[in-house]
């Protein structure tokens, strides 16, 4: 006899409809999986058998095989589990009858003993199941109904599922949140004392997604000021949101009980990450990174300067492209990548250079540490500040810094500005539209000719410091860019200073 179930596997972020074809016929008993699956995949005939014996049901005593179609497409993961074992009692036993599977898509993993569970990128699999009604895990309802094109249905075991479908037992209810893993609010910016001119780079990153850069002692601030970073952005647009839910989804990542992604996310690996982790990719399945995972939100990158430099090389692509295409030998992907870096490093590996302490690192210490991070890739930050110890009155006696509230709608306004030119930050509008959107003249346009002249700007960097002075013009309420913005943008864009102490001395 034969049966069929449609259900999904992941291909990047995007789901993958497949239909699986159960044939249970005359032969020595056995049972096949065939239409390109992975190890996972192959493993199902041992979690399925398992499944069913311990739900109370018959094990056909004959030779089954399953086709995943189309048979030309690789099958990852146990999402298909439950569409393999009902596809087994429909065609090889008298639980389960055919006519109801051909209304319904299944996504769930299977237990030993019956039990469904949920599987990553589910928000992704019912998307593309395009059935009236789906079937999953009942931990994964929430993030099934997020997809919004079919009825969910949350399970908790194989007997509950063909109890329904049999008609024998009314669905169960959508079990209640009990709480929602990503509800946390961003710190607040006034927390922090001193660093105006810090302060003031996170604003214009924020308003216009540029990428910066803090070099400075150990204990200064400047993680303190990154993980602040997105309670200044504006919440993501319903594109960006999905986008991102999605990578989430996928990578395993928790989702919100309410609905998308709102908050844009902040995603801050630690410096000994692979280059696989932080950009994407694996042998078995293709799974995003974390410049995925950051999409439409902030990467911060800690201790820069022990990250490994062929690991930070590999962000110039999707630094300047937004997104990381992903190739393999059995195929390749696309995943979005469109965040805003924002990095961290001392001055040299003990973290002293510049401070009132003597640095105890010689010179070459200090040439390898720096040599970490290669001019291309600084040549894509377009703001960098040297981050120096709040003073005593500052700590002690200072007065409370702006809230994260009066920046963001200070940030908000700039945003809305970009949105008229119809890019969601000025990081993002097109470099021949910059003589439209960012003219300079006059005095301006000198101080750019001067800094082109002395080889303090590349191509790429006049570009980039001609967004940073429209988003300091946008901030200010002005429409026009005068010196004074560019002289901001090339000042926020300087080597800074302990950069040079790392040099070798020349005679």
């Amino acid at each position: 006899m034969l049966a069929q179930a449609v259900s999904a596997t992941l291909r990047g972020i995007d789901g993958q409809r497949v239909v699986v074809e159960v044939h249970v016929g005359n032969g020595l008993p056995a049972f096949n999986v065939v239409g390109l699956p992975d190890a996972s995949c192959r493993e199902a005939r041992d979690r399925v058998r398992a499944a069913i014996l311990s739900s109370g049901f018959k094990w056909p005593s004959a030779r089954i095989t399953v086709n995943l179609a189309p048979s030309g497409v690789r099958k990852e993961g146990a999402g298909l589990d439950l569409a393999i074992a009902l596809g087994v009692l429909a065609a090889g036993s008298d639980h389960l009858d055919d006519a109801p599977l051909k209304d319904y898509g299944f996504v769930a993993e299977l237990g030993l003993d019956g039990s469904l569970r949920p599987v990553p990128g589910t928000l992704s699999l019912v998307a593309s199941v395009h059935q009236p009604t789906v079937v999953v895990a009942a931990a994964a309802t929430h993030e099934a109904m997020l997809a919004g094109n079919a009825v969910v249905r949350g399970c908790r075991s194989l007997g509950e599922v063909v109890a329904c479908l049999a008609g024998l037992a009314p669905w169960p209810d959508i079990p209640a949140a009990d709480h929602d893993p990503v509800a946390t609010s961003p710190p607040d910016l006034a927390d922090v004392a001193g660093h105006p001119f810090a302060r003031q780079a996170l604003e214009i990153a924020a308003a216009g997604g540029h990428n910066l850069l803090m070099v400075g002692p150990p204990g200064t601030g400047k993680s303190m000021l990154a993980r602040r970073l997105p309670g200044i952005m504006p919440d993501l647009d319903p594109e960006t949101a999905l986008v991102t839910s999605r990578v989430h989804s996928v990578a395993g990542l928790p989702l919100p009980r309410a609905g998308l992604l709102a908050v844009p996310p902040f995603r801050a690996p630690h410096h000994s990450a692979t280059m696989t982790s932080l950009i994407g990719g694996g042998s078995g399945r293709f799974r995003p990174g974390e410049v995925s995972c950051s999409h439409g939100g902030v990467l911060f990158l800690d201790e820069l300067g022990e990250f490994s430099p062929r690991t930070l090389d590999a962000l110039r692509q999707p630094l300047e492209d937004g997104h990381i295409r992903i190739s393999r030998a059995h195929g390749s992907v696309t995943f979005p990548a469109r965040f805003a870096l924002v990095a961290a490093m001392n001055p040299c590996p003990c973290g002293l250079l510049g401070s009132a302490e003597s640095c105890r690192c010689s010179d070459p210490a200090r040439q390898r540490y720096m040599r970490r991070l290669s001019g291309p890739l600084l040549d894509r930050i377009d703001l960098r500040v040297h981050v120096e110890r709040p003073t005593v009155g500052q700590l002690l006696d200072g007065e409370v810094g702006e809230t994260s509230a009066a920046v963001r709608s200070r940030v908000l306004a700039a945003r809305q500005r970009a949105a008229e030119r119809g890019v969601r930050a000025n990081v993002e509008l097109p470099a021949a539209s910059l003589d439209k959107v960012a003219p300079v003249e006059g005095a301006a346009l000198a101080m750019l000719r001067a800094a082109l002249d002395d080889g303090r700007l590349s191509a790429r960097g006049l570009t980039r410091v001609r967004l940073v002075a429209r988003t300091i013009a946008d901030l200010a309420g002005a429409d026009s860019i005068d010196e004074r913005a560019i002289a901001g943008a090339l000042a926020l864009r300087a080597r800074p200073a302990l950069f040079d102490a790392c040099e070798p001395t020349r005679a």
